[in-house]
């Protein structure tokens, strides 16, 4: 530490004091570089940190070099390189200077206006000296508006000379081909560009206005007395609330026409109705929202408005003397809007509410306006002609193409070459017909019957096919619902009428009466007992002709089964004789 001798005192020990501020007691650097050369500089401050009193410029010294120019010692300073050349057109590209000004247009023969003020925009082109004048757009103001002049180059008097940018300023007239413009005002990039260009700005001016424009939308004055009701109070008391209601229009009576179902809404906040069409899927319709938009629909018109046409103007309040409100609106009663008759049937629950609150209507009905399907149309077939059978012949009612009725597959395959056979007698008031046996063979499987004639020699009558296979409908049965004969029909001494001809059962062959034993349900008793009462005859001894006639026939059938020839006559008596003598 360094010891500072008191001023007066010997320099002895303890007559000295230490500095203790003073810490660094290096030697001050003297070597350096600058501009990257080594240099030597002069020490300014001693160990400690003490200021040196030597090595430092006199007064007289420091007075030469504050007068002592740069230029004795590094010379003639440079000249800076000139700037880049631009030309106008780079340098003042996109810069557009915008004025707003308005001109006086007179307007002749008309009784509410003399002149009309139009407002335009004057723009000014920096990059070629260009000007263009745009009249914004006035709604609804009948003029042919926006370019007024296309951009060029503005002649401002008759030696040539040209519009620039120093002749433009606020509070001026420009005359521009015979119109004359007055400036009012300029946007702020305009007044920055010419005040730097040392132009003084005229102070802006307000914008004319156009007399008419402003009567315009003044409001319309009205000439009678308001009315009490308020209707903010409304619009504030029933804002949202919507009465809604559930209608059918019925248009059935009209050709191609139906019954459709809507839905009403009555806004209580301003007493407007719309009506929306309920659309099912696959309905066939349009998809629209609504039949009818929001409006104010009247319910009792003016006289006279009633023949006007009302296609050619809307309609006012003077035309009508009555609007539907909501009271017009209730569940169970028809109202006309616009030419439809729509048919309230329901409402939700807060139109219900409403109503009970505002008008004590408490219970308001729900009608059931569900059409319920009318029943089936019978198809009825036109008289029976006789041909074929009623089934084949109603086939061609059914398609355009008949097609054979349908089989009992099932009863064909079980009763397939099953047949009953039996022998008849012809109940007729000839004489000749008396002794005509009938073969009757009715077949199981179709429930048809064919009836076959015994040949008889010398008897004059032309055996064979009497009937063919068909259906006998019964005598009492309808020509619309005919009924069958069908096995339980046929016993011993049943009367069996086949198209006017009557015929009586006399015999069965052995299958019969098998038949009737395994299926005994589907006869009656009285078929039982006649072929109980049958049996119990062929029981008794056959007469000697009756059995010569079984075994000679028996001799045939055993030669007809090994393929020999027989003489046709005689099978026909011996085949008469073994089944149908009496």
């Amino acid at each position: 530490m360094v010891s500072n001798p008191v001023h007066g005192l010997p320099l002895l020990p303890g007559t000295s004091f230490k500095d203790f501020t003073k810490t660094a007691f290096h030697r001050s650097q003297t070597l350096g570089y600058r501009n990257g050369y080594a240099i030597v500089r002069r020490p300014t401050v001693g160990i400690g940190g003490d200021r040196l009193q030597f090595n430092q410029l006199s007064q007289a010294e420091l007075d030469e070099l504050a007068n002592k120019a740069p230029v004795l010692t590094y010379g003639q300073p440079k000249q800076a390189p000139p700037a880049d050349f631009i030309p106008a057109h780079v340098a003042f590209d996109k810069k557009v200077l915008k004025f707003d000004a308005y001109f006086q247009e007179d307007v002749p023969m008309s009784t509410e206006e003399h002149y009309r003020i139009r407002q335009v925009n004057i723009y000014y082109y920096l990059e070629d000296d260009s000007m263009s004048v745009i009249e914004p757009v006035v709604e609804n103001s009948g003029i042919p508006q926006g370019k007024l002049i296309k951009r060029q180059r503005l002649a401002k008097n008759d030696r040539g000379d040209h519009y620039h940018w120093k002749d433009l300023n606020r509070g001026i007239n420009i005359t521009i081909y015979g119109k004359t413009f007055r400036i009012v005002d300029c946007d702020r990039f305009t007044q920055v560009f010419l005040e730097s260009q040392g132009i003084e700005l005229n102070p802006p001016e307000k914008m004319a206005l156009d007399p008419y424009t402003e009567l315009r939308k003044q409001p319309l004055r009205k000439y009678v007395t308001p009315s009490d009701f308020d209707q903010l109070k409304q619009f504030l008391t029933f804002d949202k609330q919507v009465l809604r209601f559930y209608a059918i229009w019925d248009d059935t009576d009209s050709m191609y026409g139906e019954c459709r179902t809507y839905v009403i809404h009555y806004y209580l906040m301003d007493d407007t109705v719309e009506i929306r069409e309920v659309h099912e899927r696959n309905d066939g319709r349009d998809p629209f929202p609504l039949l009818m938009n929001r409006q104010r629909m009247p319910k009792v018109l003016v006289e006279n408005a009633k023949n006007f046409p009302q296609c050619v103007l809307e309609i006012s309040d003077q035309e009508v003397l009555e609007w539907f409100t909501a009271k017009d609106f209730i569940v169970g009663k028809s109202l006309t809007i616009l030419g439809r008759t729509f048919f309230i049937y329901d409402c939700d629950p807060f139109t219900r509410r409403y109503y009970k609150e505002k008008f004590g209507i408490a219970d308001l009905p729900r009608i059931d306006v569900s059409k319920q399907e009318p029943p089936p149309v019978k198809q009825e077939l036109p008289p029976y002609n006789g041909y074929g059978l009623v089934e084949d012949s109603a086939q061609n009612c059914f398609a355009l193409i008949p097609k054979a009725p349908k089989k009992d597959i099932i009863k064909m395959l079980v009763n397939d070459n099953k047949v009953l056979r039996y022998l008849a007698a012809l109940e007729s008031p000839i004489p000749e017909d008396k002794d005509r046996r009938f073969v009757f063979s009715y077949f199981l499987a179709t429930d048809m019957i064919s009836i076959f004639e015994p040949p008889v020699r010398n008897s004059g009558i032309i055996g064979g096919k009497y009937l063919g296979r068909t259906k006998v409908v019964k005598p009492y049965s309808t020509v619309d619902n005919p009924i069958y004969y069908g096995p339980s029909d046929f016993f011993i001494g049943a009367v069996i009428e086949v198209f006017g001809h009557r015929f009586i059962i006399l015999d069965t062959d052995e299958y019969v009466l098998k038949y009737m034993e395994s299926n005994a349900a589907q006869y009656s008793p009285e078929a039982l007992a006649s072929i109980q009462n049958h049996v119990q005859k062929r029981e008794a001894p056959a007469p000697e002709s009756e059995r010569f006639a079984f075994t000679s026939f028996h001799r045939l059938h055993i030669s007809l089964l090994k393929g020999s020839r027989v003489d046709i006559p005689t099978v026909s008596f011996l085949f008469y004789n073994s089944i149908y003598i009496l």
